[in-house]
C-alpha cells in the first residue's frame, strides 16, 4: 500500500513541503525534482504584485499551491487574504498566519484558531500554523482545521527542534496530520521530526541558504523518507538505567 497523508480530501505521497520564506526558480525546480514536493506555499502578495516575478509562473502544474496569510496580524485580515487568494486562482487550500509579533515571529494562537473556525466553514482546507500549545490545537481540530502546523524553532533561524517535546504531545494527542513548520535547519532534524511520528516537514531557508540548493533538497528528502520509515518500524527500546548486551555473554569457546 502507498504511503499517503491526507489534507481534506486529497492525498499526498511526498512529505516535504516548500515554505515560502525565499524564493528562485532554482529552489523551486530543487523542491520538486530533488526533494519531491507536491505542495509549495506562497505569500499571496508574491503572487500578485507587479513589480516583481509572479511565483505562479515558476510552479509546475500538478504541485499543490498552499497560499498563507502572511502580513495577517489577526483573524479578520487572515479570512480577507484567503478570500482573495480563492479570487486570483489558488484554490481552497489556505495556510493561516496571524502574526502581531514582528521581533520573534511568533504566532498568535488566539487569532489563528478564529481564523481556522470561519475559513474551516467556508470549505477552505485549513492548515493552521501555531505555537505548540495542546489545548489550542484541540480548538483548532474541532474548528475544522485539515491538520496542524506547530513551529520547531522561530521563522527562518534554522535551530532545530526547539519545542520538540511540545510538538510530541501534539503527535500523540491529536488526530490529524502534525506538519512541522518553520525552524527546521538541517536534514538530521528533518528525519527526527519524522521519527517522532509528524506527517511531514516544511521547509525553505535551510535548503535556500545551502551551498548547493539541489543537493540540500535531495538530502532532505532522503532524510524525511528515513525518519518515516524508522517511524513506521517501530523504533527500539531506549534503556534509562545500565545496559543490555547485544551479544550474549554465555556460551564463549573454551581453550
Amino acid at each position: 500500500m502507498k504511503d499517503v497523508f491526507k489534507l481534506g480530501n486529497h492525498e499526498f505521497t511526498s512529505r516535504f513541503i516548500l515554505g515560502s520564506g525565499k524564493y528562485s526558480l532554482d529552489l523551486i525546480k530543487a523542491a520538486v525534482e530533488n526533494a519531491g514536493a507536491q505542495i509549495i506555499t506562497l505569500a499571496l502578495r508574491r503572487a500578485v504584485t507587479g513589480d516583481v516575478a509572479n511565483i505562479l509562473d515558476y510552479i509546475p502544474k500538478g504541485v499543490t499551491l498552499l497560499p498563507n496569510t502572511s502580513g495577517a496580524r489577526n483573524a479578520e485580515e487572515a479570512v480577507r487574504i484567503a478570500h482573495l487568494a480563492r479570487e486570483v486562482g489558488c484554490g481552497d487550500f489556505i495556510k493561516i498566519e496571524c502574526i502581531r509579533d514582528s521581533k520573534y515571529l511568533l504566532p498568535d494562537n488566539y487569532e489563528t484558531a478564529k481564523a481556522t473556525e470561519i475559513l474551516a466553514k467556508e470549505g477552505y482546507v485549513v492548515m493552521p500554523y501555531m505555537y505548540p500549545d495542546l489545548n489550542v490545537a484541540r480548538d483548532m481540530a474541532n474548528a475544522g482545521a485539515a491538520c496542524i502546523m506547530p513551529l520547531g524553532a522561530p521563522i527562518g533561524t534554522n535551530k532545530g527542534l526547539c519545542t520538540k517535546e511540545f510538538i510530541k504531545i501534539l503527535i500523540d494527542e491529536i488526530d490529524l496530520p502534525v506538519i512541522v513548520d518553520a525552524g527546521i535547519g538541517r536534514p538530521s532534524q528533518a528525519c527526527e521530526a519524522m521519527e517522532m511520528g509528524a506527517a511531514a516537514v516544511m521547509a525553505n531557508t535551510a535548503i535556500a541558504t545551502a551551498g548547493d540548493v539541489p543537493a540540500m533538497a535531495e538530502a532532505f528528502k532522503k532524510a524525511i523518507e528515513a525518519g518515516r520509515t524508522a517511524y513506521l518500524s517501530g523504533p527500539g527500546r531506549v534503556l534509562e538505567k545500565g545496559a543490555s548486551a547485544s551479544s550474549p555473554l554465555t556460551g564463549f569457546l573454551e581453550d
